[in-house]
């Protein structure tokens, strides 16, 4: 009995002491990393990751080193590797060891800075080195991610002389406050509005109305970033089909303020608004094939004949009326030989026609309220006002459930078209003046009597 006790006693340590040296093994394993489930195509491929974005980085400051006992601390090789150490660090350990990874190599870049300060001053290689270095413990988890910033970052260090020329010497300070004041209504006054319903009828919602205001200052200022580059006659021309896509009266309104700003380009900037209605007729022949294709065949002829019609006036003014013009050189500051194109947008009148919508839609709402289904034309003739794509949508939708037949649809969609094209012209009016409108109207009213002609004739 004494011996069985002894032996099983024996037994149970010599199995504990081997469980203990077994987890002793595993431990040490997993903090050399030696597991071979730990060497897979993940972490290889953040490994190749973090050193061809060191390397790309590495390569471009290389060129910027300079070269005998004043040249710079970090070359490719020194990018290689700190992009690598924080590829290793996160395989290895966490962020806290990125963490620490990133204190010694910003420990390393700043004694490196101060003893080239003297002759370079400036900060971007070392600031650079210290975030390559999270690139590469970005590749551990976010490979794609980390690929694409790292490229980025070394175009923008590549970019560096075009960078210093474009803000030293092209961009005004006019210009550089209003790129300011769009990030700052795109960027902070957008995200934090309510996007819900609220006002009389639950008509007015403040992230559409914000987001209206944005749209306005965006169409006028590429209206203003074409002009420049191209100058008026063609680049006025393609901001207004393209900022047609976003919104046509929105366009309309920023073409009109572009023309009374500057009216040597007046007829440049009323093709670019004609056109702008072009891009309505494409939306709204989408919206219908969407919601309710069958009603694209009643239609058709009617958009299609609208839309060739607008384009052929804008192409008339953009080839007999609007004086031929160079593109305006943005290299210098001489405004001698190219016309004032004014400011990129206007904030007042931006937020003048978000309220003039607003409106629209608070009275929209009120008809439909009162009068229900009876007044579906008299709330289209409204809301069209404000959108033609909104009745479209909503009358096409109509059609799709069976409320109303197919053909009543298609006049409630030109009733929409008819009011927004008016309103259009109010618009044009009310930021252009009458020379503006005077050149827009007749277009507007050519291309929408080709619509109703081919509505007539087709039924």
């Amino acid at each position: 009995m004494v011996r069985e006790a002894t032996s099983k006693a024996e037994e149970t340590a010599v199995g504990g002491a081997k469980e203990t040296e077994d987890q002793a093994q595993k431990s040490y394993n997993r903090l050399m990393n030696l597991q071979p489930t730990s060497i897979d195509a993940a972490s290889l491929l953040a490994l190749c990751i973090a050193l061809g974005v060191g390397l790309l980085i590495g390569a471009e400051r290389e060129r910027h080193k300079g070269a005998g006992a004043t040249r710079g601390a970090a070359g490719i090789r020194t990018f290689a590797v700190s992009s690598v150490i924080g590829a290793v660090a996160m395989l290895v350990g966490d962020v806290t060891l990125l963490a620490a990874a990133t204190l010694v190599i910003g420990a390393l870049a700043f004694a490196a800075y101060r003893r080239s300060s003297a002759e370079d001053p400036g900060l971007t290689t070392e600031v650079s080195l210290i975030l390559t270095c999270l690139l590469g413990g970005m590749a551990v988890g976010s490979p794609l991610l980390a690929g694409g910033t790292g490229a980025a970052l070394a175009m923008l260090l590549a970019a560096r002389e075009r960078i210093h020329h474009f803000v030293r010497g092209v961009l005004s300070e006019r210009e550089l406050h209003d790129a300011l004041l769009f990030a700052a209504a795109a960027l902070i006054m957008l995200p934090i509005v309510p996007d819900r319903p609220m006002g009389p009828f639950l008509a007015i919602n403040p992230h559409a109305v914000a987001s209206l205001i944005v749209l306005v200052m965006a169409a006028s200022a590429i209206g203003y970033i074409a002009t420049r580059i191209v100058g008026p006659r063609y680049g006025l021309a393609f901001a207004g089909f393209a900022g047609g896509f976003i919104s046509s009266t929105a366009t309309i309104h920023a073409m009109g303020a572009r023309a009374a700003q500057s009216p040597a380009i007046g007829d440049a900037a009323t093709a670019g608004a004609v056109l702008s209605s072009v891009a309505t007729f494409i939306q709204l022949a989408l919206i219908v094939t969407v919601v309710q294709p069958s009603l694209l065949q009643i239609i058709a002829a009617p958009l299609a004949a609208g839309g060739v019609v607008a384009a052929l006036y804008g192409v008339m003014l953009i080839l007999s009326r609007t004086k031929a013009a160079t593109p305006i050189d943005t290299g210098t500051t001489s405004t001698d030989a190219a016309p004032d194109i004014g400011r990129a947008f206007d904030l007042k009148q931006a937020l003048v026609f978000a309220a003039l919508v607003t409106t629209v839609f608070v009275i929209s709402a009120a008809l439909q309220h009162w009068l229900g289904e009876r007044g579906a034309f008299l709330a289209s003739a409204v809301a069209g006002l404000a959108d033609a794509h909104t009745t479209a949508a909503a009358t096409a939708s109509m059609a799709a459930a069976g409320k109303i037949s197919a053909t009543s649809a298609a006049w409630l969609i030109l009733v929409g078209l008819t009011t927004n094209t008016l309103a259009k012209m109010v618009v044009g009016f009310q930021v252009g003046g009458l020379a503006y409108t005077r050149v827009l109207a007749p277009g507007l009213v050519l291309m929408l009597a080709a619509a109703w002609i081919a509505a007539w004739v087709q039924h």
